[in-house]
């Protein structure tokens, strides 16, 4: 397995939000306008996703590595980190680019969306070796 570089996690679209930036009602707003897609590049196997096929590349985390995660879980931990507002802030569009979340087990998940596909994420596990891991799990402690 190739070794993922560390990622400090300093990028400033790569920040949660306060949890009261937004009110409850702009939480599900938003949580109605984004579903889960997933990657081919961060699977090795396509699931019940809808994937044709999959390319896991060399550099990325593979979300199924440790375990299999079927898209409902997916979806729902989307949904979870949007209610939790742990989203980065909104681009122009109104949604974020990333939305974070904490399974049941303690794994912490980042899900992130591209401007060419606006509310369809892709997620993946942060790894160790990731500085936001540790962020998005005290965040989620706290919320």
């Amino acid at each position: 397995m190739n070794k993922l570089r560390r990622r400090t996690g300093d990028n400033p679209t790569r920040r949660v939000m306060a949890p009261n930036a937004l009110t409850t009602d702009e939480l599900l707003e938003l949580s109605n306008r984004v579903h889960y897609a997933g990657s081919g590049h961060h699977k090795r196997n396509p699931l019940d996703y809808g994937l044709e096929r999959t390319n896991p590349r060399p550099t990325k985390s593979l979300c199924d590595a440790k375990r299999t995660i079927r898209l409902r879980e997916a979806q729902a931990l989307l949904i979870t980190g949007i209610e939790k507002c742990m989203i980065s802030a909104p681009t122009e569009d109104g949604l974020p680019k990333y939305v974070w979340s904490v399974s049941d087990t303690g794994e912490a998940f980042e899900a992130k969306t591209h401007p060419n596909t606006p509310g369809a994420y892709h997620g993946y596990p942060l790894e160790d070796e990731d500085d936001m891991r540790a962020r998005v799990i005290e965040a989620w402690s706290q919320r």
